[in-house]
């Protein structure tokens, strides 16, 4: 599959501040790729190079085999859907999707028709001409996604677009999000610091942590094989436990990923002291000590809870344990 965006040892520092540091990364043509970290760890900036919004301080960044150091913003194609949508509030939506195609010199009447087809791909066909005050949050999210879809990029960078919304409406747009790419057939790359959104829709995810890249994998890989305590602790919940506690276990010293829906209570196994219960609704979670390491598991609906201050027994596949080296 071809290149859709490639960083070549990519860096971008603020005096002493390395915002991005020697990043190395390759998203293919129609992926759907994801940046996670956390607040200050890279991803944004990493966005705003591509975007042509920031100047890498050293490195190559190529968009479609083409080198971006010399393609202004305005010519690069790729378009940028924001958090917080920046819609014009004098405009109406029709008006706001055709923006872009006015500024590009584009007819009234054709740029009214591709704004109207737009609009009809994310389900708003109907709201042409009300003002982005009389929309939702979610409605206006879809306003921002069609303005930036109406040039038809190559590429449509989102950052971090889902975080204004409520938790059930922001699970509903990751749905129609990945819907849309796929029939779209173009790349996305998606910013965000919320592991459940990257995880659901990406193809690929790159992990950020201090202006690097720590990972690169599908979601399974991010999740079940994560390469240091760092993303097995970032994404998701999981128990990291210390080389020596592994070592006592497994006879090798490394890090150890074990997530939290691996361990069960059982009839042979470890004994574990039980410190809180806590509901969660679907599961309840039971924090509890090893051996003196701090622990938690996740007790399906149905099955027995232990109480708080109880000795319970646990165990789990010698297959969930994941060993990571040393660092």
């Amino acid at each position: 599959m071809n290149s859709a965006i490639r960083f070549s040892g990519v860096s971008r520092h603020y005096g002493a501040v390395k915002a991005v540091d020697d990043v190395n990364l390759d998203i293919a043509e129609g992926e759907f790729f994801a940046m996670l970290g956390p607040s200050g760890s890279g991803k944004t900036t990493s966005l705003r190079l591509i975007a042509g919004f920031e100047r890498p301080t050293a490195g190559e960044i190529h968009i479609y085999g083409e080198e971006a150091q010399s393609i202004p913003p305005y010519k690069r194609p790729v378009n940028t859907v924001f958090q917080d949508y920046a819609l014009f509030p004098h405009l109406n939506v029709r008006d706001n999707v055709a923006y872009g195609l006015m500024v590009a010199g584009v007819g009234k009447k054709q740029r009214a028709k591709s704004a109207d087809e737009t609009l009809e791909m994310v389900a708003l066909g109907a709201y042409g001409g009300r003002k982005p005050s009389e929309l939702s949050g979610g409605q206006r999210q879809r306003v921002a996604l069609a303005r930036a879809l109406v040039n038809k990029p190559k590429a449509l960078l989102l950052d971090e677009p889902l975080g204004a919304l409520d938790l059930k409406l922001r699970e509903q747009m990751q749905e129609e999000l990945k819907s849309l790419q796929r029939s779209l057939g173009i790349t996305f790359i998606f910013v965000t610091h919320d592991q459940s959104e990257a995880l659901s829709m990406a193809d690929r995810v790159a992990v950020f942590n201090n202006g690097r890249i720590v990972q690169i994998g599908t979601p399974e890989d991010i999740y079940y094989r994560p390469q240091q305590p760092f993303v097995a602790d970032f994404v998701g919940s999981s128990n990291v436990l210390p080389p020596e506690f592994v070592a006592k276990l497994t006879g090798k010293t490394a890090h150890g990923s074990l997530r939290p829906e691996a361990v069960h209570l059982s009839e042979t196994g470890h004994a574990a002291q039980i410190k809180s219960v806590s509901f969660l609704g679907t599961a309840t979670r039971v924090s509890m000590t090893i051996q003196g390491v701090a622990m938690t598991m996740l007790v399906p609906k149905g099955a027995v809870i232990p109480k708080a201050g109880d000795t319970a027994t646990v165990s789990w596949a010698d297959d969930d344990l994941h060993l990571m080296a040393v660092q």
